[in-house]
């Protein structure tokens, strides 16, 4: 057993030799998913105070909280960004490995993490006023709701929109591999795919969202609400195409009902328009527009 233990690692030895796939050995260490997932409960902790901890919150003790949260999740974001920043250099310089301990890490690295870091925390109000929002929208939007506080608590579609809209931030200050794996964690937890890169209006509202799939270059405008299994997709996934703008683009005021997709950058789905559930659409629709499949009829068998 010892020797065939022992044949078998000395091929997978070889493996990381021959096809690579080690996290970056004798250098500075990729983010880490769990390092990710720490960021994105603080976030939400001061996005949703008191909604995301067992204990009681007191009207005294909140400034106190505020700041122990704000220092953890700066010190969090610093390191993983810090990572991150290493990654991107060692990709664009293709000049090897940087250690975390070495020049380029604590002048160069670290000093860009630090500010990127404080941009983001700088966001925090703006990020509160819009997913509060997005509450709002969500409240309105569902006759099932019965307060904001089960719209918070209970919502995978809000969810979603929250951590989308802090990893978009890190998205737009071109931070590699960070905002993909915060996506990737929200759409495992509620099967919502929304990439970073889109950019997503005020008072956006995902209703049931199992199976919503939103693409990189997708706009949404304002106030617009979408049901489950709606696709804002491209119509070619050719690589070359990859910084040409490939998904829709849906404007203020619009529904989508479920199933329905959507395809294509040139594709504008007009203000104030209702596309109804499982249509096909890759061409643009103007404003105020109804799509809808024409129902073929129902046969009712007979009582029995």
């Amino acid at each position: 057993m010892m020797e065939a233990l022992k044949q078998i690692g000395g091929e997978v030895l070889r493996s990381y030799e021959e096809i690579g796939g080690i996290n970056h050995l004798d250098g500075s260490n990729l983010p880490s998913r769990v390092g990710v997932i720490a960021i994105l409960e603080d976030y939400q902790s001061l996005v949703f105070p008191g909604f995301t901890s067992e204990e009681p919150i007191q009207r005294g003790e909140v400034p106190y909280q505020i700041t122990e949260t704000l220092h953890r999740l700066a010190r969090n974001l610093i390191m993983e960004i810090g990572k991150c920043i290493c990654f991107r250099t060692r990709k664009a310089s293709q000049i090897g490995s940087l250690c975390v301990g070495d020049s380029l890490w604590n002048h160069q690295c670290k000093k860009e993490a630090e500010q990127l870091a404080l941009e983001l925390l700088t966001q925090l109000p703006e990020l509160r006023r819009k997913i509060h929002l997005d509450v709002e929208a969500a409240f309105r939007g569902d006759p099932a709701a019965k307060s904001h506080e089960e719209v918070i608590l209970s919502y995978p579609g809000l969810e979603a929109i929250s951590i989308h809209r802090f990893a978009h931030e890190l998205w737009i200050r071109n931070i590699p591999l960070l905002p993909r794996m915060m996506s990737e964690y929200i759409h495992g937890k509620t099967g919502i795919d929304i990439h970073p890169g889109a950019t997503i209006g005020e008072s956006f509202f995902i209703d049931h969202g199992t199976g919503v799939v939103i693409g990189e270059t997708t706009i949404i405008g304002k106030n617009v609400k979408i049901y489950q299994g709606v696709t804002l997709g491209a119509l070619s996934i050719k690589k070359e195409l990859s910084d040409k703008k490939r998904h829709p683009t849906i404007e203020d005021e619009v529904t989508i009902y479920a199933g329905a997709t959507i395809l294509g950058g040139e594709t504008v789905i007009g203000k104030g328009s209702v596309i109804g559930g499982n249509v096909w659409i890759t061409e643009s629709v103007p404003p105020y527009s109804r799509v809808y499949n024409k129902p073929i009829g129902y046969v009712m068998a007979p009582k029995g």
